[in-house]
């Protein structure tokens, strides 16, 4: 009996410690700097204090990067509307896939991501890393790699208005994290997007 108590014990607090899936607060719609002075600010930062991000700030920069502003379109246009392109997150040591329509973070992994990420300091010590995923069964390359560059820019403005920096890295191990999000078909990742607060 003590022992089937025991295992009982245990197996729940192996489930209890198990990654779950994150729903995230209603993305905030208004507020923010004036675009010019959002444009002003906008940089490249590479040196972040190591430090949580609340959900409701990961909701707004997800809402912003690619983020559904009506019915059946985005925040970021995509050729032909085709919306090829989906954002993964990396919090720590846990991948999440970002679902735009449900605002939920869908658990993907739990595994060290700091090879696969690259370039130590500057992923290690953000908030998050988004890493931008494109289809290429849904579009041509050309255009993922177009479409890329305008999340990437709603990426930046929303890290400037927010007060926060990021910077667009190119510099990855793909193969890496094409095997640590399990990524499948013709799926490839097109850049990564470190965000944090200012060191």
């Amino acid at each position: 009996m003590k022992q089937i108590l025991l295992l009982l014990s245990i197996t729940g607090a192996t489930c209890s410690m198990q990654a779950q899936d994150i729903q995230l607060p209603t993305p905030a719609r208004s507020g923010g700097k004036a675009l010019m002075e959002t444009l002003n600010e906008r940089r490249s930062e590479r040196a972040f204090e190591k430090k949580a991000m609340p959900l409701q700030t990961l909701s707004d920069l997800l809402w912003a990067a690619n983020g559904f502003n009506r019915p059946d379109k985005r925040t970021a246009p995509t050729a032909s509307n085709k919306q090829e392109l989906e954002l993964y997150v990396v919090l720590d040591d846990k991948a999440y896939l970002h679902d735009a329509r449900k605002n939920v973070l869908t658990f993907i992994a739990q595994e060290d991501f700091s090879a696969a990420l690259g370039q130590g300091n500057i992923t290690s010590k953000a908030a998050v890393n988004i890493v931008i995923v494109g289809d290429n069964s849904k579009s041509q390359s050309k255009y993922v790699y177009m479409d890329t560059g305008y999340i990437s820019q709603n990426i930046y403005l929303y890290a400037a208005s927010a007060g926060l920096g990021t910077v667009a890295r190119g510099s990855y191990n793909g193969a890496g994290l094409f095997k640590a999000l399990k990524l499948s078909g013709k799926q490839e990742v097109t850049l990564v997007h470190p965000v944090g607060y200012l060191k």
